[in-house]
């Protein structure tokens, strides 16, 4: 089984695919091992259209025919061969014995349990011992600027792009509305997201809007190993796989934006480690950046810090609470991945189960839904008098965690806080109980206090692991604390479209914006942009808007082609 990122291979059993299958009813096989094997068939089976011959069983065990004269006689023996087991175990030993951080056994599974496509199973796990690091890859062009888990699964990911591109309208429409103007020629955009199919989309579109673009992963979970191949084929600058180590992670970020004779003038980030970097180790550099697009709720708190103290030096765009962003992507994504993430990973029911969901914001919301929706008992934990009641006019009992956490079944984490799940919470919950986050960075549950020398860790699957108490008591910790949809399941690709989309008009208007315009501050995108993201989306849906005559316009003070709401509007 795979340990956690930078550790190693703990003893795994051997393969379920190395054990013989059990033979099936009246096999031949089963026929030679069973202990039955030499009894007599049941009657049901001993019946013939014969009415003549009756069936007896012989002396020595065979089966005895019985003529209408008395005449006994030896019935044809079936000649029944037996499987060479042995032969079969030596055939399975001459597979790879040396597969580095994956076991056999993982390999097998993966396409079910770790990736997000069939290309997955494609994985030459030979390579998994060698860090990305230390290996020397060229891409089709002889390029060598990127570092990925292997550039062969190039081809597999460019049809995951491909797939993607069909469910992406609005971003697709943006690319072939603008690619003829180029509104980010000049544009070195650095880029620190999750590298799936949806941000390759995303990354070509910015590319083909006239845009240099170099990109590292904010997550060491998320990356799809074939996609950043694909996207290093194509010549983008792509340093990230699955599973790195936190030395890796910041390496990765580094190698994006420490290059010699390339500075970024723009930052697209998701978390502010991107950010957070570059005004560590890079600060001058920030002298020629134009802005910053940020889209999750810990970047964008860490921007408001910055602004706060007087040390934010470029305009930013905050993206999250756009109203495409949030509705869209944190309500209606996480109310569908929620599930998929929770039923790859464990297998679990979800009806009648006891679960509490830490916060209900946008995301707390869209995971209340999806599990009151397929039967399970819902509490929600909340510091905002606000929400809480929305979460209590939603059918939903708001309690402390301390209350329940000996009963419920699954904890979810989203609110991009830190130790909502405390080790005391830990040690206190009952066995098996599964626990998650599905909030943007791994703070929310305190897995650090887990790495002690009285409990166990054991490795079940990919991003699932037992932690174990000395009495015997076990939790079940899912992508080790980490974001759960995108480190063990996917996303709709159609609410990414969404995202992406509104990331990329955010990068254009900070581009092109005249000097002045935008202060050293955090900005909302403009009202009109959000309605331009929805609008482009409306089409899938064969959906038809209503148009204000120009009375109604008047009426309610309003331009007839928007904005329709002002900034103030809480949707």
């Amino acid at each position: 089984m795979a340990p956690p990122a930078g550790g190693g291979d703990p003893e795994a059993p051997a393969p379920a695919a190395e054990r013989p299958p059990a033979p099936g009813p009246g096999s031949g096989p089963a026929a030679a091992l069973s202990p039955a094997a030499g009894k007599v068939p049941q009657a049901s089976a001993m019946k013939r259209s014969d009415p003549h011959h009756q069936h007896q069983r012989h002396r020595d065990g065979g089966e005895a025919l019985v003529s209408p004269d008395g005449t006994v006689t030896e019935a044809p023996r079936t000649v029944k061969k037996q499987i060479q087991f042995a032969d079969q175990k030596q055939e399975f030993n001459k597979r790879p014995t040396k597969i580095g951080r994956r076991s056999l056994s993982r390999s097998i599974s993966q396409s079910s349990t770790d990736s997000y496509s069939s290309a997955a199973s494609y994985t030459d796990s030979s390579d998994d011992e060698t860090s990305p690091r230390d290996k020397q890859q060229k891409n089709s062009k002889g390029n060598s600027d990127f570092c990925v888990k292997n550039i062969k699964q190039a081809e597999f990911g460019r049809r995951e792009i491909e797939i993607a591109e069909q469910e992406m309208p609005a971003l697709m429409a943006l690319r072939k509305r603008a690619q003829g103007e180029k509104p980010l020629a000049g544009a070195k955009i650095v880029g620190c997201t999750h590298i799936t199919a949806q941000t390759a989309v995303l990354m070509e579109t910015l590319g083909a809007l006239g845009a240099q673009c170099r990109w590292a992963a904010c997550n060491i979970y998320s990356t799809l190993n074939e996609v950043a191949a694909a996207l290093a084929e194509s010549g983008f600058p792509v340093f990230a796989w699955k599973g790195e180590s936190e030395d890796d992670f910041w390496w990765c970020i580094d190698r994006c934006v420490n290059v010699e004779g390339w500075q970024p003038n723009m930052i697209l980030d998701d978390g502010g480690d991107l950010t957070h970097w570059i005004y560590k180790k890079y600060p001058n550099m920030f002298k020629k950046i134009k802005g910053i697009v940020e889209e999750s709720v810990t970047g964008v708190h860490r921007l408001y810090q910055l602004s706060k103290a007087g040390k934010l030096c470029v305009p930013a765009m905050n993206v999250n609470d756009s109203v495409t962003k949030q509705k869209f992507d944190n309500l209606y994504c996480c109310r569908e991945s929620i599930l998929d993430g929770l039923k790859r990973t464990t297998d679990m029911m979800f009806g009648g189960k006891q679960v509490v969901v830490c916060g209900y914001g946008e995301v707390g919301k869209g995971c209340c839904a999806a599990l009151k929706a397929m039967g399970s008992i819902v509490y929600v934990t909340e510091i905002d008098p606000i929400c809480a009641l929305q979460a209590c006019m939603d059918g939903f009992r708001l309690v402390k965690l301390n209350e329940v956490i000996r009963q419920v079944d699954i904890v979810i984490t989203c609110t991009g806080n830190k130790n909502v799940v405390t080790r005391e919470h830990l040690d206190r919950m009952k066995n098996s109980c599964i626990v998650c986050n599905m909030g943007h960075s791994n703070t929310e549950i305190d897995v650090a206090s887990l790495r002690t020398p009285e409990l166990t860790w054991e490795r079940v699957r990919s991003q699932v692991d037992h932690v174990i108490w000395p009495d015997g008591k076990r939790i079940v910790l899912l992508a080790e604390g980490r974001l759960l949809n995108l480190s063990c399941s996917t996303v709709p690709t159609f609410v990414l479209s969404i995202t992406a989309t509104t990331q990329a008009l955010a990068l254009i208007e900070l581009y092109n914006a005249p000097e002045g315009r935008y202060k050293q501050d955090v900005y909302l995108l403009p009202k009109k942009m959000d309605e331009y993201v929805a609008s482009l989306h409306l089409p899938t849906f064969d959906a038809h808007l209503t148009e204000l005559t120009d009375e109604q316009a008047k009426y309610l003070g309003l331009n007839k082609n928007g904005p329709f709401k002002p900034n103030y509007y809480r949707y």
